[in-house]
């Protein structure tokens, strides 16, 4: 850490009025120095101190720097020098402005540049882990298989790291710690930090994944936001979704998170529904040059993929399909495995009913989309989800163009309470009962009515 050096600019003024600590430079120093800081108190303005607080920095050794300089807000413009009420404000005059400081130069600064190349520090790999695979007799959670791909991918690439926010025992990330402990970092309850080091982790060449349960990243969307506006490249994970976490109640239960990730920009959103599908897009992610979120589940769901089947973001697959088919039902994660359900009850109806998995939230696999309400006419969307923005609005994007096809759209609407997953994706009008009803209210309905 005596590689980092910090510097604070204490320049008294907020937006609307005086800080809390104006020019009070102990206030921020001795904050720095509680924590185990090396705390440099300067005027902002002398170039001479300025190059000796660098210069004591350079030879700290074992505690980092925090270099607080008291500076003037606007220092050289007299028309906003030190004044409130002039932030963000373009000047009445700049070129006075312009002249005061100098005139128009041309400055440029050559300084010291580290050896070397720019590729990251190499880290021990680790222990080799084999890639996860499992049968189809398996029920494992999305999660679990969240957890045994990250080992298994950071034992292929050294360049993978995870971070985690106090919940890898929750979101399987301590799996990946166990097997590479030198690169696995701890952020405790700090999603906001976890994000940001994710961020400084990618501009180094590291890839990192980052986990907690869905619901926290809430609290880091800000850093979220700015990750996408920096282009940076990070993976992100969010356990624990929806009602299906069951007793744990609605303060756990991300039900916005589908809908926040859609928004950031240029991400991809992916939401398994078997644990070999999760492994595969583990690996995909790993690859994607944008921000990348998967949403993993908590219970433990039955395997519907081969080990070795293949995947890609902007996909969707067909899990049920007919000449016959009446209605189109689209699902992910625990909801798919309640379509499923739903169709095989439905062909005991005598309706036979097209099953498709839409593991691919963004981008969506829009072909397959259309051509399900191209053939069939009718499609209910079911997602443990709140009904705003998330899978039955990415599916109805995807439809923007599209005539005469008619649309349900199954979602939590009612705020959760706790209670068994069985009980809850019952309750809230998402499991296979609430499709089968909605499919056969399609059918019995005639096209434009």
């Amino acid at each position: 850490l005596d590689n980092l050096t910090a510097i604070i600019d204490v320049n008294r003024l907020g937006q609307t009025r005086q800080t809390m600590h104006g020019w009070d430079l102990d206030s921020y120093a001795d904050r720095a120095r509680a924590f185990g800081w090396h705390a440099i108190e300067i005027d902002g303005h002398d170039v001479d101190e300025i190059d000796g607080a660098f210069a004591q920095a350079s030879h700290m050794e074992g505690r980092p720097t925090v270099v607080v300089a008291r500076t003037k807000k606007g220092k050289g413009a007299s028309e906003v020098e030190d004044l409130e009420g002039k932030h963000g404000k373009p000047l009445e005059d700049p070129e006075r402005a312009i002249a005061e400081l100098g005139g128009v130069r041309s400055i440029q600064i050559e300084v010291a540049r580290p050896e070397g190349d720019a590729a990251p520090q190499k880290i021990d790999p680790g222990h080799n882990v084999p890639w996860p695979r499992w049968g189809a007799d398996d029920k494992v959670a999305t999660r679990r298989a969240y957890g045994d791909a990250l080992a298994a991918i950071g034992a292929e690439r050294a360049d993978v790291v995870a971070l985690d926010g106090e919940v890898s025992n929750s979101t399987f990330s301590e799996l990946f710690r166990k097997a590479h402990p030198e690169r696995y970092f701890e952020m405790f309850i700090a999603e906001q930090q976890m994000v940001a080091a994710a961020v400084g982790l990618q501009v180094r060449d590291y890839r990192p994944f980052a986990s907690t349960f869905a619901a926290f990243f809430t609290r880091a969307y800000d850093f979220v936001r700015m990750a996408a506006i920096s282009r940076a490249r990070i993976c992100l994970a969010g356990s624990h979704a929806g009602v299906a976490i069951g007793e744990d109640g609605p303060s756990q239960m991300a039900l916005e998170d589908l809908a926040m990730f859609r928004a950031v920009h240029s991400s991809v959103v992916l939401y398994p529904s078997d644990p070999n599908q999760a492994a595969a897009l583990v690996r995909l992610m790993a690859d994607y040059p944008g921000i990348a979120y998967m949403r993993t589940s908590r219970g433990a769901t039955p395997t519907i993929y081969g080990p070795d089947d293949r995947f890609e973001i902007g996909g969707a697959s067909v899990l049920r399909s007919s000449d016959e088919d009446q209605v189109t039902l689209i699902g992910a994660g625990v909801t798919l495995h309640e379509a499923l359900k739903a169709a095989d009850e439905l062909s005991t109806q005598g309706v036979a009913a097209r099953v498709i998995d839409l593991y691919s939230v963004k981008p969506v696999d829009e072909e397959t989309v259309r051509q399900a309400a191209a053939d069939t006419g009718a499609i209910v969307t079911v997602e443990d989800h709140w009904p705003e923005g998330g899978l039955g609005d990415a599916v109805l994007a995807a439809l923007a163009e599209v005539e005469g096809v008619r649309v349900r759209k199954l979602a939590v609407t009612e705020m959760p309470g706790s209670g068994k997953p069985e009980e809850l994706i019952h309750a809230y009008g998402i499991d296979a009962d609430a499709i089968v009803a909605a499919a056969q209210d399609l059918v019995r309905t005639p096209a434009g009515a």
